[in-house]
């Protein structure tokens, strides 16, 4: 699940491709009892084609780097409109899902080679949940206008995805306007003109950014609005006309038709089910399909004892699979048909497939000028002064364009972490012996290179691994904070032998000895650049960005003010955690309510993360790492444990704000 371009050996294989290939994580698609409901609409299809989509939907989430809490939930939000229940263990890379429809259960086991974090992906996954659903007759649970939804995955083809939100809920807001001013001049007699099609304008709009000579994926030609040519629709309006064929026949026998004598129900009264807002059905006779596959599309669900009649049978009737999983779906075929609009296996897997092959949304070079500009901030709020400032920005710079371009080879992140770490820490300590050449009080500053080194601090892990805990679910959560454990003692270890080799002796940073309110003003400042920074590395889209780095801006300069009037930093960092929860579901209901635009609706997650990985305290654990490596056994253990409780304070504090504003996190049911 990895993205960008593999490294091409000379014989003309992948490197990656040659190990992958006696890999495989995952149950592939093209497995017979999934590939014959291909194109079925997906409420029809087998156990097996529901489970795919669910089970995919939960593993891309996953590979984002999303807790197990909200994988489950957004699994369970797939199910749901299909009618299948799932039960799911989620750990950090891997996933076991047992799902059944009420007639048949299948369990799935997939793995993923590795880990990683990637906002867009779980932003782009809660629209297509919502997209989904629609589409099977529900509403939509994370966003407020379907719309949205709807324009973004049609044009998932789009470099910036952002943009296309932004464009389609420009066009929804000037339809309102043009449809409130049209219905006032109708009310003064006027002849205004009904506004135009806001999605296909907003769609058509939005296609203009797209960039030919970097597509994301292939583009989409399905517009769901249109289901006359569907093969649900044409399964109902076959099936409608044999209805009304019946019931011709039984008006002149004077008996029921079949299909209402084997369900024992009433017969449903047809002129009703068959008006819409005073519009009548298609004749019974003589009736075109066309007329009867548009009218078909807005008539309610069928009565839930409704049963194929036989002679609805004999023009569709079942073909059992062959091969050896025929026994276990000898059912597909025979199922109630539901009347709700609805997607085929094929269009939803189309989906999945454009946004599991997004590339990046940044470059490498641009990645690692977000990561030099985020540690120098970093390093500014930790309080160092102008010459760590820049040690760590060429430090960080460095190591993190170097970490993208390994990752590219899909390398061990172990390995990647170790040798990135200890290319930014000597970057880091060639500036300043450089500078030192022209300004000697450079030479004085050997802790500049712990702040080069914190591009590597897994915040993601860490903080979902303290809210999987915090949701009882403990095998993830302990994982997850085993995982990032491995990668700060990489980290540590990389800095920690760097440091001795160059000997260095960091002892902190010297006071700057500013004016409190500048001081303020600086921290607001840096904290701002800090948190766009590594939103940018979570490659989030820019609105995203700066929606995260407002809020990491308030909260990390709250903390640290608090902190310098006396408050301890474990009480600061929970305050600030909380603080940032609070605000990014203020920034979230505001949305839903119609307070701010559509589009700019993001996942707390991708908001509430990065705006509280700058509250890590990255110094404190290098200091531990220091001294254990110095065998000052006391010191270690001292500036270990002061990190540890700053840490498990950070997902307390989201977890708190969870539960005061999500009814889901208050109680356990």
């Amino acid at each position: 699940m990895s993205q960008g371009h593999q490294y091409e050996r000379e014989d003309g294989e992948s490197s990656a491709a040659a190990v992958q290939h006696f890999h495989t994580h995952s149950i592939p698609l093209d497995m017979e009892d999934i590939e014959r409901d291909w194109d079925k609409p997906i409420t029809e299809a087998g156990i097996a084609a529901k489970a795919s989509v669910i089970v995919r939907v939960g593993l891309l989430d996953l590979s984002a780097g999303t807790g197990s809490f909200r994988v489950r939930e957004m699994m369970h939000r797939i199910a749901y409109p299909l009618g299948v229940h799932v039960r799911a263990d989620v750990n950090l890379t891997d996933i076991e899902a047992a799902c059944t429809d009420g007639k048949d259960r299948i369990t799935e086991v997939i793995d993923l080679p590795s880990t990683g974090v990637n906002t867009e992906r779980i932003w782009l996954l809660e629209h297509f949940a919502d997209w989904f659903s629609v589409n099977l007759g529900e509403d939509s649970m994370y966003h407020s206008r379907p719309e949205v939804s709807k324009g973004l995955m049609q044009h998932l083809d789009t470099k910036d995805a952002s943009q296309v939100s932004a464009e389609l809920a420009k066009q929804l807001r000037e339809e309102e306007k043009h449809d409130k001013g049209a219905g006032a001049g109708a009310e003064d007699g006027s002849d205004a003109k009904p506004g135009q099609d806001a999605v296909l304008d907003a769609l058509e709009a939005a296609s203009r950014h797209a960039d030919p000579g970097d597509p994301r994926a292939h583009q989409l030609h399905v517009h769901e609005t249109d289901w006359s040519q569907s093969a649900m629709t044409q399964s109902l309006a076959a099936r409608a006309a044999v209805e009304r064929e019946e019931e011709a026949e039984a008006a002149q026998s004077g008996s029921e038709p079949e299909a209402y004598r084997i369900s024992g129900d009433a017969r449903p009264d047809i002129g009703d089910a068959d008006t819409v807002a005073g519009d009548p059905a298609p004749a019974q006779s003589g009736a075109s399909p066309q007329s009867i596959s548009d009218h078909v599309r807005h008539r309610p669900a069928p009565r839930s004892g409704f049963l194929p009649s036989e002679a609805d049978a004999r023009k569709h009737s079942h073909k059992p699979p062959k091969g050896q999983y025929a026994e276990h779906f000898d059912h597909v075929g025979k199922e109630r048909v539901s009347g709700r609009p609805g997607i085929t296996v094929r269009q939803a897997h189309q989906r999945l497939d454009m946004i599991e092959r997004r590339k990046p949304l940044y470059s490498p070079a641009f990645a690692g000028l977000a990561s030099a500009i985020a540690c120098a901030s970093f390093v500014f709020l930790l309080g160092g002064g102008p010459y760590d400032m820049i040690g760590a920005f060429v430090g960080a710079g460095l190591g993190h364009w170097l970490r993208r371009v390994l990752f590219k080879r899909h390398l061990n992140q172990f390995f990647v972490t170790f040798v990135c770490v200890a290319v930014a820490a000597l970057a880091c300590t060639g500036t300043l012996r450089l500078i030192g050449l022209f300004d000697p009080v450079a030479l004085q500053h050997d802790t500049a290179y712990i702040g080069a080194m914190l591009f590597v601090i897994p915040g993601f892990p860490l903080i979902t691994g303290g809210l999987d805990m915090a949701k009882i679910d403990f095998p993830s959560g302990v994982q997850r904070v085993t995982y990032v454990l491995c990668i700060i003692l990489m980290a540590t270890l990389a800095g920690w032998m760097v440091a001795t080799i160059v000997h260095l002796n960091p002892q902190g940073f010297e006071p700057l000895g500013l004016n409190p309110w500048v001081n303020m003003l600086l921290r607001a400042v840096f904290a701002f650049l800090g948190v766009w920074g590594f939103s940018v590395m979570f490659n989030s889209p820019q609105r995203m960005c700066l929606t995260a780095a407002v809020i990491g801006m308030i909260t990390d300069t709250l903390r640290l003010e608090i902190v310098d009037m006396g408050v301890p930093a474990e009480a600061g960092a929970f305050i600030g955690a909380f603080l940032a929860g609070i605000l990014a579901t203020v920034w979230r209901s505001s949305v839903r309510k119609g307070w701010l635009p559509p589009h700019l609706g993001y996942p707390r997650i991708c908001l509430t993360v990065p705006s509280i990985v700058i509250m890590v305290p990255g110094m404190y654990m290098y200091r531990a790492m220091w001294y254990l490596g110095s065998f000052e056994t006391l010191s270690a253990l001292d500036w270990a444990f002061r990190a540890f409780m700053v840490i498990i304070c950070l997902p307390i504090g989201l977890a708190m704000a969870r539960v005061i504003t999500d009814k889901s996190w208050r109680y356990d049911i």
